[in-house]
């Protein structure tokens, strides 16, 4: 096979969901990227072209030029088809906008995500951990971690956060797992564009519903402040405020579950470092920052061009697509010493699973502190932990992690 063959392989890969289910292929795949042809054109079937980005400084210099590089029309990777249908079901959400619009929409959540605020929903992610712990010890001694503890501890801290009652959840993390999932056959509806659209607005009709709730009747939770806000002296429209909801209620716990199940698995295939941890607790910070550079949860975000911009003396000309491999950068030799050890010392830990600059995610400090309480209250307790059968992922092209961790283990 040549060269050029070989980097074009490794460049498509970015465009197949399955790819990401073989972590050793895909980061074999990324690692030649980087070193060959860290700025690639890349041209393969459903999907629109682009530029596959997978130097961290390259990510990171695309994320400054934030006039530059745009997140409309084009934020995340779907195919031409999945891009039309979003198209004209209108969703706007934070990652679909752009500034002066981004910035003005972010504001109505932002306090809700600040030191303050964290530091009043500590009890309450301190006392979900603790439950959910609980519930492993009384499912012991075998458990699948990821759908049995690590999906439902952070859908249920987001979900007290929005006000959605708990009678609700079961239906929010289903129709989370068939839109980040729809190239999973486990988790997708149906097979067709239209069957799987349909868990994304059946999210919307219940938002719908939700906002008439608290417009009728505000409450004192973040939902509330959602249906409730007003841009400029004008209030959300619909789709507005339903893709708002979405947003924090979809990627508020699904990208915190792929940081725990990843963070256990790892901790698992690394007792080294699962030892190192246990006998101090005071590293947890800096294995919550790894945890989350090896699971990379978020693998990519779009930009489109505004304008001609020449990167590694590649030419990217207005209007064509970058893909930001943000699962490739925190893998990057340039930036981090040993890139693929898992090291629960690492300091410093310049990963970007967050993003950077003006989209760097809203949500990052109660992921953040979730992880830390949830590790924190397991590791005292566990005595012992293995697998039972292998680990699988979520075929994704955007957000995943692991599907099902299967381990037995002694709790105290």
């Amino acid at each position: 096979m040549s060269d050029a063959t070989t980097i074009e392989s490794a460049g498509a890969m970015l465009a197949d969901p399955k790819a990401y289910t073989d972590e050793g292929r895909l980061h074999a795949g990324l690692t030649r990227l980087r070193a060959t042809a860290p700025v690639s054109y890349v041209d393969v079937g459903d999907y629109a072209p682009f530029w596959a980005i997978t130097k961290h400084a390259d990510i990171m210099e695309i994320e400054r030029a934030n006039d530059i590089f745009t997140n409309s029309p084009r934020p995340v990777l779907v195919t031409r088809e999945a891009d039309e249908q979003q198209a004209a079901v209108g969703i706007r959400t934070l990652i679909h906008m752009d500034d002066p619009e981004h910035r003005d929409f972010r504001a109505i959540g932002a306090n809700w995500f600040r030191p303050k605020a964290m530091r009043a929903l500590k009890a309450r992610a301190d006392e979900l951990a603790k439950q959910f712990v609980d519930k492993m010890v009384a499912a012991g001694p075998e458990c699948d971690f990821v759908q049995q503890v690590a999906v439902n501890y952070p859908l249920y801290m987001i979900m007290s956060l929005l006000g959605v009652p708990e009678q609700d959840f079961a239906s929010m993390l289903k129709w989370t797992q068939e839109m980040f999932g729809n190239d999973d056959d486990e988790f997708k509806r149906g097979d067709s564009k239209e069957e799987q659209m349909m868990a994304l607005l059946e999210m919307f009709q219940y938002f719908t519903e939700l906002t008439a709730a608290r417009r009728a009747n505000p409450t004192d939770d973040l939902g509330s402040a959602i249906a409730n806000a007003t841009i400029n002296g004008e209030p959300l429209s619909d789709i507005e405020t339903v893709s708002y909801y979405a947003i924090v209620a979809a990627a508020g716990h699904d990208t915190t579950s792929a940081s725990i199940s990843g963070g256990m698995h790892a901790l698992i295939e690394n007792p080294d470092q699962l030892a190192k941890l246990q006998a101090d607790p005071g590293l947890m910070p800096l294995a919550v920052e790894e945890m989350i550079r090896w699971t990379t949860p978020v693998k990519e975000f779009m930009r489109t061009a505004q304008q001609d911009y020449d990167l590694r003396g590649v030419r990217i000309a207005a209007g064509d697509s970058v893909l930001l491999s943000y699962v490739s950068a925190n893998r990057d030799e340039d930036i981090f010493d040993d890139p693929f050890t898992f090291d629960v010392t690492r300091d410093p830990n310049k990963h970007i699973a967050f993003g950077y600059g003006v989209h760097f995610c809203l949500g990052a400090a109660l992921a953040r502190m979730e992880v830390n309480s949830f590790f924190t209250e397991l590791l005292p307790r566990l005595k012992s932990v293995e697998l039972t059968g292998p680990a699988q992922h979520v075929a994704t092209t955007f957000v995943g992690g692991l599907k099902h961790l299967p381990i037995r283990y002694e709790l105290a």
